[in-house]
């Protein structure tokens, strides 16, 4: 399966902890997306919304980094409890992936991408939008040690990429508790961490 991918994305760092977890080896194909390599005809072929991840496996093609968590865990995964098969504990992990997606990291992505790519100026409200998600996500973790449930799931990996960005924007943690331990753990745990870290690296040089 190929991957294309950048390792300083997030969404792209999911993935890439998504197969070491289910033990999938993916053939890594990096696209500089300021050189516009997203937006050669080859790529758009396979990924008319030229955004990555994208995931090739033999003629499929899918992108969306949390469609392809799900793609891989019940194609590959060697049992469910990365993504589980009862109803109510996958609509728990549905709910936390939606609400990194929609919430966590589109609020991150909100306030420090136009200031990135656009040099444009700091937003306070859009930076107390980031801090209110992060407050969700802390209540989420009241009494927990997982994202969704009583083990690690794809919920945890998604999130944790996003955290993880998070803290390479220098965002601080100091109050939210919850999401604090709940990170030490999982940067331990998760399989790909070191993954994650590296694409940390890579990603830190736009806050440079």
């Amino acid at each position: 399966m190929d991957l294309y991918y950048k390792p300083g994305s997030a969404p792209c760092r999911a993935v890439l902890m998504t197969a070491k977890a289910v033990g999938v080896d993916l053939n890594l194909k990096r696209v500089e997306l300021m050189a516009g390599e997203h937006l050669t005809p080859e790529y758009l072929k396979i990924n008319p919304q030229h955004t990555i991840p994208t995931l090739v496996d033999g003629e499929f093609s899918l992108w969306e980094s949390r469609a392809i968590q799900i793609y891989l865990a019940e194609k590959y995964g060697k049992n469910d409890t990365l993504y589980p098969k009862c109803p109510k504990k996958r609509a728990l992990v549905n709910q936390r992936l939606f609400f990194d997606i929609g919430t966590l990291y589109q609020r991150f992505g909100d306030y420090y991408y136009p200031q990135i790519f656009a040099k444009a100026p700091a937003d306070p409200e859009k930076f107390k939008k980031m801090e209110e998600a992060m407050g969700f996500f802390e209540t989420y973790l009241d009494g927990k040690t997982y994202a969704a449930g009583d083990f690690l799931t794809l919920a945890d990996l998604s999130l944790l990429a996003t955290v993880s960005s998070y803290e390479v924007a220098k965002f601080d943690f100091s109050q939210y508790k919850n999401v604090t331990k709940w990170y030490n753990n999982i940067k331990s745990v998760a399989p790909g961490a070191d993954l994650n870290e590296q694409g940390c690296v890579e990603f830190s040089r736009f806050f440079k």
